[in-house]
Formats: structure tokens, C-alpha cells, sequence
């Protein structure tokens, strides 16, 4: 992504360890949680290689209409999974905005655009900005209802706020390279 390196790789960071969570919560004892876990890996893993500061590694045109198939494939495959659980309708605008980035990666590397904030751009800002907000308020409940003081022993895979915490962290992580587009 374009702007200073270090706040690149901070995202580059958190993007990773995100991922790297979500790889901890595949290993779920329930099906549908390893499924969306599986999907915010491959996003958290994919925003972590995109946000690699430019100064650092520029990738050829390919890689970006690559991943741009690969981020539309995704989304392709939320919309579907939508049918099931409304919650997927989130992955297809994350992996629609990955796609999208990309695809302007491949349009213009190395470059910002200078003609003000494209229309879709500022959805997507819109979007996101909406999204932080209302899962950071949806985290004060859960983590006051998880250490509540049951004697249930739940694993790292199956923390809901943690997996809340996952999201919002992406969310925050796409902001910052929308703003950096």
C-alpha cells in the first residue's frame, strides 16, 4: 500500500496476527465457526501481504489482477454462504473491498489518485467506519457477560469476543488502507 512504511508494517502486524488467530479458532468444535474462521483467515492473511509498505515491495501488474481474482472469488463464495447466515453478507463486502483495492492497485501501482475520493472509495469508508463502531460497542457486553463467572472452560477457538475482537481489528485494518488507496 502507498504511505509511510511504518504504519505499514504495523498493519502488515496486525493483519497477520489476526490471521493467525483466526487459524487458532478453525480448530472449533463447531462447524460453522470454522468455516467463517477459514474466511477471516484468507482475509486477514491477504490484507497483511496487500498492506507490505510500497517503498519496500512493489509486485508486478499480475499479482494485483491475481489477487484480484482471488478476493473476488471470496466474495463470490460470501454472497453465496449469505443464503445460510446474514453475518457473511460482512465477508462479501470485506473481500469485495480487497478485490477492489486490488484491482486499483493493478490500474495504477505505485501511484494516488489525485482526482478526490472515488464514490465506491467512500462507501466502502462509510462501511467500515459504521462497522468499528458498532462492533467495538457490541464488545462491551460480551466481555462483561464472558468472565461472568461460569465454570464452563471455553478454548481459545470458541471465545466470541475474541472473535469479535478479530473483525474489529480487520475492519480497523481496512480503513486504514482505504484511507492509504
Amino acid at each position: 500500500m502507498h504511505g509511510p512504511a511504518s504504519p505499514g508494517w504495523l498493519l502488515v502486524a496486525l493483519c497477520a496476527a489476526t490471521g493467525a488467530y483466526c487459524l487458532l479458532r478453525m480448530r472449533s468444535r463447531v462447524e460453522e465457526q470454522r468455516r467463517t474462521a477459514r474466511g477471516e483467515a484468507l482475509m486477514g492473511f491477504g490484507m497483511a501481504v496487500m498492506a507490505v509498505p510500497a517503498a519496500v515491495a512493489t509486485p508486478p501488474r499480475g499479482f494485483w489482477f491475481a489477487y484480484a481474482l482471488l478476493f473476488g472469488g471470496a466474495a463470490l463464495r460470501a454472497l453465496w454462504a449469505a443464503r445460510r447466515s446474514a453475518h457473511h453478507l460482512h465477508h462479501l463486502v470485506g473481500a469485495g473491498a480487497m478485490a477492489y483495492m486490488a484491482a486499483a492497485m493493478a490500474a495504477s501501482p505505485g501511484h494516488h489518485g489525485h482526482g478526490g475520493v472515488p464514490p465506491l472509495t467512500g462507501a466502502l469508508v462509510l462501511y467500515f467506519a459504521a462497522y468499528v463502531l458498532w462492533s467495538g460497542m457490541r464488545l462491551v457486553p460480551v466481555a462483561a457477560v464472558a468472565t461472568g463467572g461460569g465454570a464452563r472452560t471455553v478454548g481459545w477457538g470458541d471465545r466470541p469476543e475474541l472473535a469479535r475482537v478479530c473483525r474489529l481489528s480487520m475492519a480497523i485494518a481496512m480503513l486504514a488502507m482505504l484511507f492509504a488507496l
